[in-house]
């Protein structure tokens, strides 16, 4: 009788073990919905990368919301609208909008570049060259636009290099006349919005990142250095074309001084789902699973990727720590 006892409670105390291990089991891995909001010029990537992360976490329902950089931030500073992860394609704009009251770290991920962006429907696309476009987009029947600079850093980063061709081309009131040549009409919420407009013949001309015009096979031209914003190298220049935009708080404005496309990623304070959050970064900042990703899309990543500071390095996850590394 003893004895049968002894294995009954044994019994009950497996059968209760298995109850209150199983939850932990469940939760061995991430699951869950994860948000992110991230720039347009990151969406073709961003789905690649989703369908891989997804496949190898299937409890994970990865929700993405794409838009200008701008109003990712504000989607989370201003709108109070749960995030876990928000990319920019401007890192400055998670300096200025998000830290440090709504994330602590901003990872720098990838650089990139302006181009000017036309199909074989484009007005001149025969004869446009590096050394005529800005001659081609002050003809008075080229339609040509860019996104807007208080949405989408890539609108001001357009706005910025216009200002360098000034310089670069030595032509007082450059700038001025490509900009009367651009009715207001032509700018849109993100970069990303023209490419349908070059590719139906809407739209002659639309300033894009590279990546965006190699993921969507779009003609470009390529334009110097000292004008595209793409070399790190000529950030003292870049520096000297200003644009101002919205600023931090609604009726403000900031100025934007210019530097080389350096995309920026974070995690918000009291993400929703963190463990999700945190292994979705691991896999994007491998440079065998996100990074991979991008290079093949025309975006160069930097391996490892970068935060400014040893403080910033340490407050990341552990898991993050060991794919980045300390330079400004």
């Amino acid at each position: 009788m003893r004895k049968k006892r002894i294995q009954y409670f044994i019994m009950v105390a497996g059968i209760v073990c298995s109850i209150v291990a199983a939850p932990c089991l469940l939760c061995a891995e991430p699951h869950g919905v994860l948000t992110m909001f991230h720039a347009g010029s990151l969406s073709v990537p961003f789905e690649t990368m989703e369908k891989n992360f997804e496949a190898a976490y299937p409890g994970v329902d990865l929700q993405r919301e794409a838009s200008g950089s701008n109003k990712a931030a504000r989607k989370v500073s201003e709108l109070k609208k749960p995030c876990d992860i928000m990319a920019s394609a401007d890192y400055k704009v998670i300096d200025k909008l998000l830290i440090p009251e709504y994330a602590a770290w901003n990872i720098r991920f990838a650089i990139n570049q302006l181009v000017l962006c036309y199909t074989d429907k484009s007005r001149y696309a025969s004869s446009i060259t590096a050394d005529n476009w800005h001659e081609v987009l002050r003809k008075k029947d080229v339609v040509w636009g860019h996104s807007d600079p208080d949405l989408d850093p890539c609108g001001y980063r357009s706005l910025m290099v216009l200002q360098l061709a000034e310089m670069y081309y030595k032509e007082t009131g450059l700038y001025d006349a490509l900009i009367a040549n651009r009715p207001k009409e032509n700018i849109r919420p993100k970069s990303v919005e023209l490419v349908s407009l070059l590719q139906t013949g809407n739209m002659d001309y639309a300033w894009e990142y590279l990546s965006v015009a190699v993921q969507h096979g779009l003609k470009h031209v390529i334009l110097p250095d000292e004008i595209n914003l793409g070399n790190y190298k000529f950030d003292p220049l870049y520096e000297k074309a200003v644009v101002s935009v919205a600023g931090k708080k609604p009726g403000t404005t900031m100025d934007i001084k210019g530097k080389s496309c350096t995309y920026g990623i974070t995690m918000i304070k009291n993400a929703p789902n963190e463990e999700a959050a945190v292994a979705f970064l691991e896999y994007m900042l491998d440079p065998d699973g996100g990074l991979a990703i991008l290079k093949s899309m025309g975006q160069p990543p930097f391996v490892p990727c970068r935060v400014p500071t040893a403080e910033m390095k340490n407050a990341l996850p552990p898991g993050l720590q060991k794919r980045v590394e300390v330079k400004n």
